[in-house]
């Protein structure tokens, strides 16, 4: 059964990731990529422009479908090793995520719409991955 996916990222980073076709989750934990699925379906959030700083974003930045290849360890530099799972991304347009918020039932407090987001990794229903799959130009076919 098809899983959908929220990731929590710098916009900077998802961009680097689009690039190099994987997602990373969680500051490179295992755990999270580990549930995932070939065919599962992920969309990146950025509540930030850049890492460790606070230009604000907050917008669903990218999506992807996860492939066939297994979980693995990447080294980023020589004090870092990741996690990474390699991902087909779709052309998607990035979307503010303000006028979606009534519409997600995975923000349950609707004043506190970033609270879900501190998860860094977490599963959504499939209504609301069509919903923004539909905003952000993707036909999912999951």
């Amino acid at each position: 059964m098809t899983k959908y996916w929220i990731g929590v990222a710098s916009r900077e980073h998802v961009q680097r990731g689009v690039k190099e076709g994987i997602a990373q989750v969680c500051h490179g934990k295992g755990g999270p990529l580990k549930r995932m699925k070939p065919g599962d379906w992920i969309i990146y959030y950025s509540p930030v422009e850049f890492f460790g700083q606070k230009e604000s974003c907050k917008k669903f930045t990218a999506m992807g479908k996860i492939k066939n290849k297994d979980p693995y360890q990447f080294c980023m530099s020589k004090n870092f090793i990741s996690w990474r799972r390699d991902v087909d991304f779709m052309k998607a347009k990035e979307i503010a995520i303000a006028p979606l918020i009534d519409q997600l039932d995975f923000i349950q407090n609707k004043n506190r719409g970033g609270f879900p987001f501190r998860r860094g990794c977490f599963q959504i229903s499939q209504k609301d991955f069509r919903f923004i799959a539909q905003k952000m130009g993707v036909k999912a076919n999951d």
